[in-house]
């Protein structure tokens, strides 16, 4: 039997299922992906996420709301400004799962096709 298959798997409710589904949706669209990737380097004002990003401002914002909704992105106010921030630091290591594991795959792939 594999350590995997030897993990206790917990009993979850519909209701439960549906929140892990919204939250995962929440991190479907890929303009709010790059707005993590740019608070991973610490927190920024939404005009440093437009110029970090690429994004407009009205984007940004949008997309802001949805992550500080979500639980997944702080934000605070300084004097004008609102300064956004990571408040579930796990995102930052299910991103990097994520994107080592599609690059393994990757990498699979084109070792597949004869590449190097």
């Amino acid at each position: 039997m594999s350590a995997h298959s030897q993990k206790k798997h917990h009993t979850v409710s519909d209701e439960a299922l549906g929140m892990v589904a919204s939250w995962f949706r929440t991190l479907s669209e890929p303009s709010r992906l790059k707005i993590l990737r740019t608070l991973e380097k610490g927190e920024k004002s939404i005009s440093e996420i437009v110029e970090a990003s690429g994004l407009s401002q009205a984007n940004v914002s949008r997309h802001a709301q949805t992550l500080v909704d979500a639980g997944i992105v702080g934000r605070r106010r300084e004097g004008l400004t609102v300064i956004c921030f990571i408040a579930d630091p796990g995102i930052t290591k299910l991103c990097d799962n994520v994107c080592n594991n599609l690059l393994k795959r990757l990498t699979h792939q084109v070792k597949g096709l004869g590449g190097s």
